[in-house]
């Protein structure tokens, strides 16, 4: 939903290794909206970024913390931060003239609420475009285990990156293509279907993907310690790319998605979608350098960190692959099985939510009931399943505020799955997940693509009698 058609310049913030936080108790942290310069393969690109006033970037908090932060804006622009995974009270969710009016240029506003569930979340704008120019950071909340491994930690904050302003590039996807509607333009506003024959895999044909703001022309490059463990948080932070993430040869296995524990699956790719987190832990060799890479679906464009022994040689990778990265597919989250399932329980209310729209005219939306544009309505204290099917042919990353879901159901097939804030729907799937409506409020629930929800793809989730 468009909440701001100027054009802007913003950037991103990141952590990389997060050391343990040294700090008082009831100290109030300050995030500020700026700006900053980062290179792009030797060019320099001014953004914005998230930063402490240390000079730090993103947000490291401990199990049972607070968040308790001022919120500065020195931007030229209204901004804010949602707190993505986090289950704040309604008005503190940092969604613009939902949860609250946006952080007008040179004001502040703070929050203050207990940092839960723990685990890899992060924070970016929800104002207009601002997250495509990378106003998103890291912002995690250390489990109790973690904490007490003493394992080493490396965050990896993916994102996609044009040298096109984002307005410009919004406006060049709403420019009528009748084409479209003969290859992979899914269903049209008059329901009739079109020809289905071809997924579309990647609106924006990006300049660049980066990993902690850099490209592997220049990698960060990490020090590790030889026949180590290290636990990776990788973080989609893509406004519209999904990701297929290597490890090569490694041992891998993937702990956590979207921040909550999943039964240990070993993995040498891993695939994630917009919005979406991984907790894989890693045994690095002795004397071998590791790139952890991640191709954009259906391109051969990469990017990456290392992470290096001491004492290994590091070797140029190159931005392109020799392959494609495959399409984004379920098959993996059909493996996924949560460590910690929401509790067994009835289903309350089941409600479905269809997902349409079309590349001709580049239109989206979500038919809740089958009316367009309705909200999800509930009650506190129920549990809530919602079906979503995808009557599209592009991928459709959704998200629900202020609340975790289990996934249940994938194309008819019953399963004890995941528990997540962001689901994958793919093309022509029907994916089930369930939530207990715990946390009254008035929520947003939309496709994490930025274009798709800029184009229609938005609705909430209302508590019936909330206030």
């Amino acid at each position: 939903m468009s909440l701001s058609r100027r054009s802007m310049v913003i950037g991103a913030a990141l952590a990389a290794s997060l050391p343990p936080l040294a700090r008082a108790a009831g100290e109030q942290k300050v995030l500020r909206l700026q700006t900053r310069q980062i290179e792009v393969d030797g060019k320099a690109a001014t953004r914005y970024g998230v930063v402490q006033a240390s000079g730090a970037f993103g947000l490291s908090l401990n199990d049972g913390d607070e968040l308790d932060v001022r919120l500065e804006n020195a931007l030229s622009e209204p901004s804010g931060l949602h707190w993505h995974g986090l289950t704040p009270p309604w008005r503190q969710d940092g969604v613009p003239y939902s949860s609250g009016p946006p952080i007008a240029p040179g004001q502040s506003a703070d929050f203050k609420f207990p940092a839960r569930p723990a685990g890899t979340r992060w924070m970016h704008s929800h104002f207009g475009l601002q997250e495509q120019d990378l106003l998103a950071a890291p912002l995690i909340v250390r489990e109790a285990g973690a904490l007490a491994s003493g394992v080493q930690e490396v965050v990896i904050l993916l994102q996609d990156f044009s040298w096109t302003s984002p307005l410009e590039l919004f406006a060049g996807l709403r420019k009528p293509k009748p084409e479209m509607a003969m290859a992979g333009g899914g269903m049209n506003l008059s329901g009739g279907m079109m020809n289905m024959s071809k997924p579309d895999l990647n609106d924006i044909a990006y300049d660049a993907f980066l990993a902690n703001d850099r490209t592997l022309a220049d990698p960060q490059v990490i020090d590790v310690g030889k026949n180590a463990e290290v636990r990776l948080r990788i973080i989609n932070g893509a406004s519209s790319t999904n990701f297929m993430i290597d490890l090569g040869a490694i041992r891998a296995t993937l702990v956590s998605v979207d921040g909550n524990p999943v039964a240990p699956l070993p993995v040498r790719q891993l695939p994630l979608g917009i919005a979406q987190r991984a907790d894989v832990l890693v045994r690095v060799p002795a004397d071998q350098a590791v790139p952890v890479l991640a191709r954009g679906e259906g391109r051969t464009l990469q990017t990456g960190i290392i992470l290096r022994p001491a004492g290994a040689a590091v070797t140029r990778i190159a931005n392109e692959a020799k392959e494609a990265a495959p399409a984004v597919g379920l098959e993996q989250e059909m493996q996924l099985r949560a460590a910690e399932p929401l509790p067994a329980r009835p289903v309350d209310r089941s409600v479905p939510v269809e997902l349409t729209g079309t590349m001709a005219g580049y239109v989206w939306g979500m038919q809740v009931h089958g009316m367009g544009g309705a909200p999800v309505t509930v009650k506190r204290g129920e549990r809530v399943e919602l079906v979503m099917r995808n009557a599209t042919m592009m991928a459709h990353p959704m998200h629900l505020h202020g609340h975790n879901f289990q996934v249940t159901e994938i194309n008819g097939q019953r399963l004890e799955g995941a528990v997540r804030d962001s689901v994958l729907v793919t093309p022509m799937a029907t994916v089930k997940v369930v939530f207990d409506a715990d946390n009254p409020g008035l929520w947003a629930y939309h496709c994490h693509n930025l274009y798709h929800m800029e184009a229609g793809m938005f609705t909430t989730v209302v508590y019936e009698g909330f206030s």
